[in-house]
């Protein structure tokens, strides 16, 4: 089986986007401020009713104050990812459901954030699709405070989706200009009551190399293709601590969770596992800041 989805959030330099930079200025103005302050203070152990979709859209408007069109829209999604076991975890259920993925996508896109496949922000990068976050997240297996780096900001979905497993979030964005404004965004939505993004730290910076000075982090996810695992990251990752990331040629990526198992001895083993048997998919290009794309990656498809 072949996956042919062209995903990930931003992770890479100026060679490839240079052409859109003018484009991503427009779609900025087409972003919508949240429809209202959130109502009810933000409590990471409530739970949205998960068996009823006017349940899920009553209990969403009185404690969240979020549009019911797109909280029925949401609901939908959340049954479409439960049947195809992108999520399973009723912790990653929840964060799924707590994040209004319509606050991360570009204005001409808003009425498509719950389509099944990456949305265009600008940039020449992508919002990734629900399903490839629901089942790279659920894969990590996330517990409440643990530390967790995230390469590749982008919109700023996957870090709002991770602010509901953990209070401890580090995201790093190789544009300058999509991190300050994904900053922006956080900000925006604290001051309307979604506290729970205080626990983001953003970075503009090349993520290739991590983030040593918050290093070592319990769990990375990386959202853009690469051809091998980068050394910096693997060594930042804690004694058993888990990475999912993109790895292998152009246009077909396989989504590997990494986990590093230390020995009795004290020595690590790097262990394997392909959290779609054998699927690819196709993700954005992870480059560094010298510009150029790491040998072997480019957009798919």
């Amino acid at each position: 089986m072949r996956f042919v989805i062209k995903s990930g959030d931003a992770c890479f330099g100026p060679a490839r986007r240079q052409f859109l930079l003018g484009a991503a200025g427009v779609l900025l103005t087409g972003l919508r401020p949240a429809a209202a302050n959130v109502p009810v203070a933000h409590d990471p152990n409530a739970i949205p009713p998960m068996d009823s979709r006017v349940g899920f859209i009553d209990w969403m408007r009185k404690n969240r104050g979020e549009d019911a069109g797109f909280l029925g829209q949401r609901w939908d999604r959340f049954q479409a990812l439960v049947t195809h076991k992108d999520v399973w975890d009723k912790r990653d259920m929840r964060a799924y459901l707590m994040t209004p993925r319509e606050e991360f996508v570009t204005g001409p896109n808003r009425g498509r954030a719950y389509e099944w496949h990456y949305l265009d922000i600008g940039y020449g990068v992508t919002i990734t699709g629900p399903h490839s976050v629901a089942r790279m997240t659920n894969s990590l297996e996330i517990h409440p405070g643990d530390k967790v780096l995230e390469i590749g900001t982008g919109s700023g979905y996957q870090s709002a989706y991770l602010s509901n497993l953990t209070d401890k979030v580090f995201s790093i964005e190789i544009i300058k200009p999509l991190a300050a404004r994904t900053r922006a965004l956080y900000d925006r939505l604290i001051t309307e009551g979604y506290s729970e993004y205080k626990a983001i730290t953003t970075r503009n910076a090349d993520g290739y190399y991590g983030w040593q000075e918050e290093a070592p982090f319990d769990k990375i996810i990386v959202t853009c293709g690469i051809d091998h695992i980068p050394p910096p990251l693997l060594k930042q990752l804690k004694a058993n601590g888990m990475m999912v990331i993109p790895v292998g040629p152009p246009g077909a990526q396989h989504v590997l969770k990494i986990t590093k198992h230390q020995e009795a001895d004290g020595t690590f083993n790097v262990v394997r596992a392909d959290i779609y048997n054998g699927g690819t998919l196709s993700f954005v290009p992870f480059t560094k800041l010298e510009g150029g794309a790491i040998k072997g990656t480019h957009n798919g498809p």
